[in-house]
């Protein structure tokens, strides 16, 4: 089993550990040092045991702190989770007919045949107009 110095609150101590698990005691370490290193600012120098004590309650607090927030986002989470299942199962809607007119050839070649006797009447009225112009 490894041993591992670590420091908390600027005193040294070594601490044993299960053979690949000393970034994770590390990591831990570091976590209450700096709870210590708050205690040490403000109260000046502390007995170890009320150091570790107060450091690892003030860890405690925030942990508490954070599982109530897990909690609440996990039953977020769920109700969004039902909300989407709910959708999901929700029958698609029934499609909607929709009618696209289509001109009949019939009024194309009316329409096409009504333009070419506006232009000859057109041409026609252009034809007396210079007709008149000239006189």
């Amino acid at each position: 089993m490894p041993e591992v110095e670590i420091n908390i609150g600027g005193r040294t101590f070594e601490v044993s550990c299960q053979e690949g698990e000393e970034h994770f005691l590390l990591s831990a370490a570091r976590m209450l040092d700096e709870e210590a290193k708050v205690l040490v600012e403000q109260l000046g120098r502390v007995p170890e045991a009320r150091m570790l004590l107060m450091a690892g309650l003030m860890l405690a607090d925030k942990t508490a702190g954070l599982e109530d927030k897990l909690r609440d986002s996990e039953e977020a989470m769920r109700g969004v989770q039902e909300e989407l299942q709910s959708l999901k199962a929700r029958p698609s809607p029934e499609p909607e007919k929709v009618e696209v007119p289509v001109v009949p050839s019939s009024v194309t070649e009316s329409f096409a045949e009504l333009a070419a006797r506006t232009e000859a009447m057109a041409d026609e009225i252009e034809e007396k107009a210079k007709a008149l112009a000239a006189e």
